[in-house]
């Protein structure tokens, strides 16, 4: 929005009609605030009888659930959900505390799966609250998501406050998602937030299926809900630690050994106690005392980090993890494993035909997008795109192969059928290299 004329500047008289001049356009209406849900914040339900009723009261309504979880990410170790928001036609809200009541979560929270198994699940960013909703035995028979529905919608922004805005004229304000959710008691401006994150989350579903009914992709995002809600995560990465911030600049096996054992001695402790990694030492201070690599306490404490009070108590832990290094008979390698092609910069050295592939394909890719109105990395995964152009082989019937490859790499049907025609025609074009 323009700035406003200051109180001294000179005012352009008026433009008539005849004058040709565009009339100005009309400002958009300013969004409502969305402030506190309709029918207030509800209790949090706790204890094994209160979250009986809040199944019972869930069933007593219609239609689809909304979903949400608040998780402690950077406070715990663990990705489980401190409390679960659940909003349905005709019931309201329900708040839920499914750590606090001092029994099997999933035993207790069986009668809310049982309902909530009844119709279909409607959440935002489901990737990021599906895997700890699991852990309390909560699983989605069918599934609506509104930021993969806003992504496929081609939006330039897909937060939940965003989307609101866009499709709902109201307004969510910042709230507490980045908080301690493993606090209690949990304050009343944070349930509050909670319950804001699914009070207009079924009218949100209903306004983006009209848009994308209107674009013509209902049946592109019920194919990739089906397979988000089937999705089994990929095997946890064996190497770990070497996604230590700043391991960049070690360049030796030896330091490495040092940060290895300081990361997975920093790790069991963050597990055992449940605290994230970074409050028990930062990586920081890893890469710091793997590449000093001091023999002594005493020394160890002379290293930034180490020598306040909380880190000095547990100063012998980190010299002993130090010792362990020195003396390992299997320092790790400085170059890490290979887990598929290498970066797409050095393909013209390593293999040019690959990369001349690979720039045949983005660009048929690219022009897809625009016309289909879908973010290229939607349209098909970058590192599927990737793997194909590195690993592909001549083959008398291309499209066959290139259909085969989608399949087994989990493409969608809608997906292959837009893609394999444009990956086709790039493979199979001549890989001249200059």
């Amino acid at each position: 929005m323009p700035e406003p004329e200051s109180v001294g500047s000179a005012v352009e008289p008026e433009m008539s009609e005849a004058s040709g001049a565009e009339p100005d356009e009309p400002e958009a209406p300013q969004p409502e605030p969305l402030l506190v849900p309709r029918e207030g914040v509800p209790e949090v339900s706790s204890s094994r009888s209160e979250i009986s009723r809040a199944a019972e009261f869930l069933a007593s309504g219609a239609g689809p659930f909304a979903v949400d979880a608040e998780r402690a990410s950077g406070f715990r170790y663990s990705n489980r959900a401190y409390l679960v928001q659940i909003r349905r036609a005709g019931a309201g809200t329900v708040l839920i505390d499914p750590v606090s009541h001092g029994g099997d979560p999933v035993a207790v929270m069986a009668p809310v799966a049982e309902v909530l198994a009844t119709d279909e699940w409607v959440l935002h960013a489901a990737d990021q609250d599906l895997p700890c909703l699991a852990e309390i035995g909560m699983r989605p028979t069918t599934l609506y998501d509104t930021e993969l529905a806003g992504r496929l919608a081609n939006f330039d922004r897909v937060n939940l406050a965003a989307m609101v805005q866009r499709l709902l004229g109201l307004k969510l304000t910042k709230g507490h998602g980045a908080a301690d959710w493993s606090k209690r008691p949990l304050p009343h401006d944070w349930l509050n937030y909670a319950a804001l994150d699914v009070e207009v989350l079924g009218e949100l579903r209903d306004a983006i299926a009209a848009t994308l009914e209107e674009q013509g992709k209902t049946d592109w995002v019920r194919q990739e809900f089906e397979f988000l809600r089937t999705f089994e995560g990929s095997p946890t990465r064996r190497d770990r630690w070497r996604r230590t911030s700043g391991i960049h600049k070690v360049r030796d096996p030896r330091t490495l050994a040092a940060v290895r054992e300081l990361w997975t001695t920093r790790d069991e402790i963050a597990r055992r106690r449940d605290i994230a990694p970074g409050r028990i030492l930062p990586d920081s201070a890893i890469i710091n005392a793997a590449t000093v690599n001091p023999e002594s306490v005493e020394k160890l404490t002379e290293l930034p980090v180490f020598g306040g009070a909380k880190q000095r108590r547990s100063a012998q832990i980190w010299v002993e993890a130090l010792a362990r290094a020195r003396v390992t008979t299997d320092p790790p390698s400085t170059s890490e494993p290979s887990n598929g092609p290498p970066p797409a910069s050095r393909w013209a050295r390593r293999k040019p035909e690959a990369a001349v592939r690979l720039e045949a394909a983005r660009s048929g890719l690219s022009e897809l997008a625009q016309q289909v109105s879908v973010p290229v990395e939607n349209l098909l995964s970058p590192e599927t795109v990737r793997r194909l152009c590195w690993d592909w082989e001549a083959s008398d019937d291309a499209a066959a192969a290139v259909e085969a490859f989608l399949r087994d790499s989990t493409a969608r049907q809608w997906q292959r059928e837009l893609t394999a025609p444009v990956l086709t025609d790039a493979l199979s074009a001549p890989t001249t290299v200059d």
